[in-house]
């Protein structure tokens, strides 16, 4: 016979298998494929093989799956000719038949609409000859790599994120989430580092949103009122996990504000370590201040189900082992965010979500690097 305490614990973790509404899109559970760059596209196209991966966590109890990042037409939106675009004849249609296969086992699934900014490497794949672009021409270092972005190119490239998200709503996403995040372009715009501009793109924490303000507004425009935007940001950044945007939470007000109005729907909040508070004071993360200060939906992220924050993982070629959720259903319990984006747990193990749900955690599969090398 079961314990109240083992009752209340099993009670406790189907919570995450609830429904959640949102516009035009309804999740059968709260559990959310986080984006990760896999590089299985070749040529910039997703094939059978993307879709069979992203089928099997939706018929696994996965209820919204957020895709590896998609380029956006720019040509030096990327990096890789096998990461994928999210523009052409050849590509959309690839990612349409992602999106059906996804349909059809029950899930949900928008693309991560992206632009690598200035960590572009002169010289790389696809577009060898374009430039890295960001709004100053600094890479994340803060060393010179181009010529600043002119207003007319921030235009263009406005423009680029809104073809992209009425594509997406054309063949068939249920939403799209732009990467704000990780020191990427948008980005850019946002830390000060990278952003020295003096016109009405740079300044203070507030007029740097501009640029993301202008994306979103454009998206919106692109595809009406109740088709979802999730916006995903970050403290840290590729090549500096302890850069901060902001200090305390009256500045993460404030830079949060211009983008709940632009149009954010929900805001994907991604740090390393899910469980740390983001200030002192208080034991809310990132997404639930964010939550507190915006009253929008958040998903929480940062090495959910590992036994170690995942940058750690690759160290001296070391995986990582299971541990049980009970920090993080705690905190979702207390309503500190909505849902919860598991990524390298979900990399080597699709059923990963079907086997918590169903109690079953002693079949959990170990994160080990060799993941990401294949398609599971």
């Amino acid at each position: 016979m079961k314990n109240e305490n083992s009752s209340k614990h099993e009670s406790a973790v189907l919570s995450l298998f609830e429904p959640f509404e949102l516009g035009s899109m309804k999740l059968e559970s709260r559990i959310v494929m986080a984006p990760m760059t896999r590089g299985f596209s070749p040529n910039g196209v997703p094939g059978q093989d993307v879709a069979d991966y992203y089928r099997r966590r939706a018929e696994n109890g996965v209820g919204l799956i957020i895709t590896e990042g998609t380029l956006i037409d720019h040509p030096a939106a990327g990096a890789n000719p096998n990461w994928p675009n999210f523009h052409g004849k050849d590509a959309l249609s690839g990612w349409e038949q992602v999106a059906a296969a996804v349909h059809e086992a029950g899930g949900k699934i928008i693309p991560q609409l992206w632009h690598v900014g200035t960590t572009r490497k002169i010289g790389s794949l696809p577009n060898p000859g374009s430039l890295p672009v960001g709004p100053s021409g600094l890479d994340p270092l803060g060393d010179k790599v181009s010529e600043p972005l002119t207003e007319q190119e921030i235009t263009h490239l406005v423009d680029a994120y809104a073809r992209a998200a009425a594509d997406a709503k054309r063949i068939g996403f249920d939403g799209i989430e732009l990467h704000g995040a990780h020191g990427y372009l948008i980005d850019q715009f946002f830390w000060d580092k990278t952003n020295r501009r003096t016109d009405r793109y740079g300044g203070g924490i507030v007029e740097r949103t501009r640029f993301a303000v202008e994306i979103i507004q454009a998206c919106r425009q692109a595809v009406g009122p109740d088709f979802p935007i999730v916006f995903r940001f970050s403290q840290w950044k590729g090549t500096d996990y302890t850069a901060k945007l902001v200090e305390t939470p009256e500045e993460l007000s404030l830079f949060l504000a211009p983008l709940a109005e632009a149009g954010v729907d929900v805001f994907h909040c991604s740090t390393r370590r899910f469980w740390e508070p983001e200030f002192e004071g208080s034991d809310l993360n990132l997404a639930g201040w964010t939550k507190k200060l915006t009253g929008k939906p958040t998903i929480t992220v940062g090495s959910v189900g590992l036994d170690a924050e995942f940058t750690s993982l690759f160290k001296g070629g070391g995986g990582s082992n299971t541990v049980n959720l009970d920090g993080l259903i705690d905190r979702f319990e207390k309503g500190e965010f909505d849902l919860v984006a598991v990524g390298r747990a979900l990399l080597n193990d699709p059923e990963w979500a079907r086997k918590i749900q169903e109690g079953r955690t002693d079949e959990l599969a170990a994160f080990m690097p060799e993941s990401i090398k294949t398609l599971v």
